[in-house]
């Protein structure tokens, strides 16, 4: 029997005459046995390759052959415009068989959920937290819901686990099977990956399972460099280059993107701003320009990286370098779709730093290297996150063997110990209250902090920021940084949001709203973040590119050309790390290791003068090549500033034991 024999008559018509297929792509052919066979994939296919579909077809017959009835899908995406985009087109193909589908993320209405309760979907949309958001709230009946749940789709898998979310929603997945009546079938989809057994391991740790189809890295595609030196000069060949196409230009920080989207616009180019810092109504706005306008361009952070649909897509523009060749791969999966079009990307890139980042990129892309997907080390506050929500989930009716051993299922990898002993810290710090042989409920700490947002601040296991709410009249445009509005030149200021300049008229602080006026004459954009981490892998072929001056297979503008020429004559590039002196008694040493090794060393040599680096160098205040003698070991406290700034990045650490969170920041940053 063929594998598309397998499926459903009902789905093998629909496809044919409903669809209109001649066939299915050889990937999706290929997942129908596994799937049908309730093992646990990784759907591996490059950027478009039809990886949703090689999900959702299976899924759908073994939906038909086995009569599931009531919620029993549950398709994840890190994003809410994907689940937005993804809605109508599984929709279609789920109303082919008589099913529903419906999406449940936080811009979705309180009415319109109450009505989904009412009436469950059988496919239902959702982002890892408000899948979480389900588990706690009184308002939905987990006995009931979850019951009939069968399969779990994680779309752009690769995303999720390579962050925190990832070991969020794994551990929501483990709470979550405690109410169905089945199985759970884990299935996830990503594009390229160097180690997806690895992947599919981490996201289904038991069962059969299996990985299916490929997404081996190809370099036919058309990519070019060229160094413009400043935003204002790439706003100028973004405008000239390419008029009446569509373009998608990729910035690496809002404030970039907000910078570069009101430079546009002050030139009349029809432009939109994305990122996760605008309202709803205003990131709508930019997903709608992917399928409505012809000649425009769309100014966005990493939030348009994943697989949304683009559509007719003309250009991808890359402001300055992304941190990896998988987001680079990613990034530039959004051109090439058309019948008789090729992959393209142009790179403009604004600084120095920029540059080698570029070209590091491209050289590590023409030698077929993309990066490993690698949850980060020692989850322990998400471990303690979930210890207190799994409490507020079952309001008093937990007790501790089940505490400790629930959060030992949900995170294999952790030796119990430690999470027996973060589960005592939460105890002995007020955040629960009970004991051994009593029912464990919320503490008066955790209601203190939490319980008067009814503990949605739990919810995520990332931090927004502190950020104020800004609107022009009743309507929200965005989110602002206080820095911005408090740091006064002279007068109110004037700030960037959506693309447009604004004046701040008042500022509510008891409510958080700053209200705008619109405003012209340009404005400060800026939002508190970390800095980009720079791999050994990328150091190394950046250093490659020096040595030998070649970029690959991404072609060089004459202004890239020259850039290249004398960053090769000033920086000392070779096999072994180089000092430059500086200024009077000022050294630089050129180590190419990447960001956490020269942290490493960086903490080591601190009696030898080391102060700063990044992922090249490291700064001295005297010469390293001088012997003082001896071996400097690196020395970590928890008091240290640099430790403290690293500290921001995790939310929950107050609520940890001094020992594991010192193990955890690290694992993760040295």
């Amino acid at each position: 029997m063929s594998p598309f024999d397998r499926l459903h008559p009902a789905v093998r018509y629909h496809v044919v005459n409903s669809l209109g297929w001649a066939s299915l792509r050889p990937t999706q052919l290929d997942a129908i046995e596994p799937i049908q066979n309730a093992e646990h994939c990784l759907l591996l296919a490059p950027t478009a390759g039809g990886k949703t579909e090689a999900a959702i077809i299976p899924v759908l017959s073994r939906m038909s052959i086995e009569d599931w009835t009531g919620l029993s899908v549950i398709y994840v995406c890190p994003i809410k415009a994907l689940l937005n985009n993804l809605e109508p087109r599984l929709s279609r193909y789920a109303a082919l068989l008589g099913r529903t589908v419906q999406v449940w993320h936080g811009d979705v209405a309180a009415s319109r959920k109450h009505r989904t309760l009412s009436s469950p979907p059988d496919i239902m949309l959702t982002t890892p937290e408000s899948l979480e958001g389900m588990l706690i709230s009184r308002k939905v009946d987990c006995h009931s819901w979850f019951a009939g749940v069968r399969t779990v789709i994680v779309d752009e898998l690769h995303s999720v686990a390579a962050d925190d979310r990832g070991w969020h929603l794994r551990s929501v997945l483990v709470r979550m099977m405690r109410y169905s009546q089945h199985p759970i079938q884990r299935i996830g989809l990503s594009a390229t990956v160097s180690n997806p057994d690895a992947l599919l391991a981490w996201l289904a740790p038991t069962g059969s399972k299996r990985v299916v189809g490929g997404s081996a890295v190809s370099t036919d595609a058309d990519v070019q460099i060229d160094h413009v030196e400043t935003l204002e000069n790439a706003a100028t060949v973004i405008t000239r280059l390419h008029a009446g196409e569509k373009r998608l230009v990729f910035c690496d920080s809002r404030s970039t993107a907000e910078r570069l989207g009101a430079d546009l616009r002050e030139r009349g180019i029809r432009t939109y701003v994305s990122h996760a810092s605008l309202s709803a109504a205003e990131r709508r706005q930019a997903e709608a320009a992917f399928a409505e306008e012809r000649d425009c361009v769309i100014v966005a952070t990493s939030t348009l990286e994943l697989g949304i649909d683009v559509g007719d897509l003309d250009r991808v523009i890359q402001i300055d370098a992304p941190s990896t060749v998988s987001s680079f791969l990613q990034r530039m999966g959004r051109t090439g779709r058309r019948s008789g079009s090729r992959r393209s990307c142009l790179f403009l890139t604004t600084k120095p730093a920029a540059l080698m980042s570029a070209l590091g990129i491209c050289r590590l892309w023409t030698e077929l290297k993309v990066e490993a997907v690698v949850p980060p080390a020692l989850p322990w506050h998400v471990v303690a996150q979930q210890a207190l929500l799994l409490v507020i989930e079952n309001q008093g009716g937990l007790i501790w063997r089940d505490w400790l051993d629930g959060l030992a299922r949900a995170f294999p990898e952790l030796p119990k110990a430690d999470i027996e002993c973060i589960l005592r810290h939460l105890l002995g710090s007020g955040q629960i209250t009970g004991d051994s042989n009593a029912p464990l409920s919320p503490g008066p700490e955790l209601e203190r902090i939490h319980a008067r947002n009814h503990f949605r601040d739990l919810i995520a296991t990332f931090s927004g920021g502190d950020l104020l709410a800004a609107k022009h009249g009743t309507a929200e445009i965005g989110y602002l940084d206080p820095t911005v509005v408090t740091d006064r030149e002279q007068g109110p200021p004037r700030v960037l949001l959506a693309g447009r300049a604004w004046q701040i008229s008042s500022v509510d602080w008891s409510r958080r709203v700053v209200q705008l006026e619109p405003a012209t004459g340009g404005g400060r954009a800026r939002w508190m973040g970390l800095g980009q981490t720079m791999s050994s892998e990328l150091a190394g072929a950046i250093r490659r590119v020096l040595m030998d001056g070649s970029a690959g297979a991404a072609r060089l503008s004459r202004r890239a050309v020259v850039a290249l020429e004398e960053l090769i004559n000033e920086i000392p590039a070779s096999d072994e790390p180089q000092v430059e002196p500086i200024d009077e008694g000022r050294f630089r040493l050129w180590t190419f290791a990447g960001t956490r090794a020269n942290r490493r060393q960086m903490i080591s040599q601190r009696a030898r003068g080391a102060h700063r680096c990044d992922g090249l160098t490291i700064d001295y205040n005297v010469d390293p090549r001088i012997s003082e003698g001896g071996h400097a070991t690196a020395e970590f406290r928890l008091e240290d500033r640099d430790f403290r700034s690293m500290l921001s990045a995790i939310k929950f650490h107050e609520v940890l034991p001094a020992n594991l969170l010192f193990a955890m920041v690290v694992a993760r940053n040295f």
